[in-house]
């Protein structure tokens, strides 16, 4: 798909508004559509698919999303001074922009899933990570989206992607290695942001996978808030924060208790996961 962007350019359109990036909201906006098209096109090919996009701002990657063949996209934004300039996109794409004025965070996502559905964003970084903790949390699982491309800072979309042993790897990297193939796509500099923050930034895509749909969520996030709760200390420590008997923990891991969090595979995780939850009756 390649459409021609009717539009002015991004410059333009914030001066014509007054859309100055707030740090409150974490407003960081790309200007460059060439960029914002790449960011579309990691998605994977958009026909017939319905976009759901949190805090587009001005909409340039609103606009990306449409170019790339969107057949629709579901805009989230808080910011009301934003809204006049996805009504002008919405204008531009008659019935293919819905504009839902809103917080992010309170948001039923499922509810807005349509046929093809996937999540497209240049997450506010403020919230960015709790979003998509949320969205790797949803039950049923397999979720509603087919996949998730979204830019976080590069420090976060390390935590993302780590793997055992990493220096990066934690609780994160656990929940999205259990529930999904996640990558980092390319890094993104600060010069391509306005305003410029003051670290890089990286695109990250996600496809969900198969899990175990027997275990909770729940059991997972107590199982890693206590093993890395305290880094530094071995397993057979650190797992006293569960409540439970750490033998029994050790024994469902195939741990011997000297070990350290950040060098456990994600299948020892979901072992002791089990047998919290077997416990609690989860």
């Amino acid at each position: 798909m390649d459409e021609t962007d009717p539009l002015p350019p991004l410059r333009e359109v914030i001066a014509a508004h007054s859309l100055r990036a707030k740090k409150e909201l974490g407003q960081n906006f790309l200007l460059d559509l060439n960029l914002t098209r790449r960011i579309a096109r990691t998605a994977g090919p958009l026909e017939g698919v319905r976009v759901i996009e949190v805090g587009p701002g001005p909409g340039g990657l609103t606009r990306s999303l449409l170019m790339e063949g969107a057949r629709e996209v579901v805009a989230i934004e808080r910011d009301p001074r934003a809204l006049p300039a996805l009504e002008e996109i919405s204008d531009a794409y008659p019935g293919r922009l819905t504009i839902i004025e809103a917080d992010a965070l309170e948001i039923d996502y499922a509810r807005l899933a349509e046929g093809p559905t996937r999540i497209v964003a240049n997450l506010p970084y403020n919230i960015a990570t709790p979003l998509l903790t949320g969205w790797l949390s949803q039950d049923p699982w397999p979720p509603f989206f087919e996949s998730m491309t979204l830019m976080f800072q590069r420090e976060v979309a390390e935590r993302i992607c780590a793997a055992p042993g990493d220096k990066a790897y934690g609780r994160l990297g656990v929940l999205s290695g259990w529930r999904s193939d996640a990558r980092i796509a390319f890094n993104v500099p600060p010069q391509a942001f306005t305003p410029p923050p003051k670290v890089t930034s990286a695109v990250v895509h996600l496809k969900p996978k198969p899990v175990d749909g027997a275990l909770p969520v729940k059991a997972l996030e107590a199982i890693t808030r206590a093993a890395f709760g305290q880094r530094r200390k071995m397993v057979r420590q650190s797992l006293k924060a569960t409540g439970l008997p750490v033998p029994e923990l050790l024994e469902a891991g195939g741990l011997n208790g000297d070990e350290r969090a950040e060098t456990l595979p994600i299948a020892t995780f979901l072992e002791m996961a089990k047998v919290l939850a077997a416990r609690r009756g989860q």
